[in-house]
């Protein structure tokens, strides 16, 4: 069992940055490909960004060239830094970590408006 834990959402103004964190207990989190998810109201979940354990990265084409995502595996943390946010990226998100099982943190609301 992993459990999972994302801070760092806010309200910002379309143009700003957050960076969005996700803590993970247990001794096994550098084997788990871990990912960010959202899902705006009234919308499916989706994903954003996953980080595989060896370190490649993929992004939604939506978030590509303004969203990293990266990880520090001896802090057991993921991490989502966000740039030039747009009122679209407003979502509640969602860190997920994946090795046979999949587990989900409880969400951390992102809110872009002026």
């Amino acid at each position: 069992q992993v459990q999972l834990v994302e801070s760092g959402g806010g309200l910002v103004q379309p143009g700003g940055s957050l960076r969005l964190s996700c803590a993970a207990s247990g001794s096994a989190f550098r084997i788990y490909a871990m990912a960010w998810y959202r899902q705006a109201q009234g919308k499916q979940r989706e994903l954003v960004a996953r980080i595989f354990s060896g370190g490649s990265t993929d992004y939604a084409v939506s978030v590509r060239g303004r969203f990293t995502i990266s990880r520090d595996n001896a802090k057991n943390t993921v991490y989502l830094q966000m740039n030039s946010l747009k009122p679209e990226d407003t979502a509640v998100y969602y860190c997920s970590a994946r090795y046979i099982n999949e587990y989900w943190g409880q969400g951390t609301q992102v809110t872009v408006s002026s």
